[in-house]
């Protein structure tokens, strides 16, 4: 379990891609000393398991099914990812209960730089619309936001300066693909109904 709340980003530095699984390694601030082999981190809001670490960098297996569902597949060495470690019983919750379940990949309609922030226009699959609902949370590549506007197609974000700078959030542009986890608690309503 996460927050959505990202702890720092890290940045990938090699993709291997077999013909049943991918190793991603990526390059952390994180002090990992207290991690162990078999913990999980959430790497663009995908739970992952941690299959080898040291001082600065991690790596992690990808199953074909992350492969599918999410925009990991498609990362290049170099790019800086957003990494959260999982939130223990005792933390606050600063954003919202995030499983680290891609429900989908969106992609970036728009990107408009404001005074203080951008407003960032995300189109998505229509399976999510009715998990999606304005003023509500939604995780973008693992970031806990708030829809401020919602379609049928797609939904705006406001970000501020802080998340812009702390996240991957800033480096967007029209035609990236974002991973997408709607509310947790929304999913239950919706499999109760």
């Amino acid at each position: 379990m996460f927050t959505g709340i990202i702890e720092a980003t890290g940045q990938v530095l090699e993709l291997k891609v077999g013909w049943d699984r991918a190793v991603l390694g990526i390059k952390t601030p994180l002090a990992l000393r207290a991690e162990r082999v078999g913990n999980s981190i959430a790497v663009n809001g995908c739970c992952l398991t941690m299959t080898q670490k040291g001082p600065h960098h991690f790596t992690a297996d990808l199953s074909l099914e992350t492969l599918r569902v999410t925009n990991l597949g498609r990362l290049k060495r170099g790019q800086k990812v957003n990494l959260e470690r999982p939130l223990r019983l005792s933390d606050r919750l600063g954003g919202h209960l995030v499983q680290g379940h891609v429900d989908a990949v969106g992609r970036v309609l728009a990107v408009e730089s404001l005074k203080e922030g951008s407003r960032i226009r995300i189109g998505f699959p229509s399976a999510l619309k009715s998990l999606i609902i304005s003023k509500g949370s939604i995780a973008v590549d693992g970031v806990s936001m708030t829809v401020n506007a919602l379609t049928r197609k797609d939904f705006t974000l406001v970000v501020i300066p802080h998340t812009l700078a702390q996240t991957t959030l800033g480096e967007y542009h029209k035609g990236d693909l974002v991973n997408l986890e709607a509310d947790m608690i929304g999913k239950y309503v919706k499999g109760f109904l």
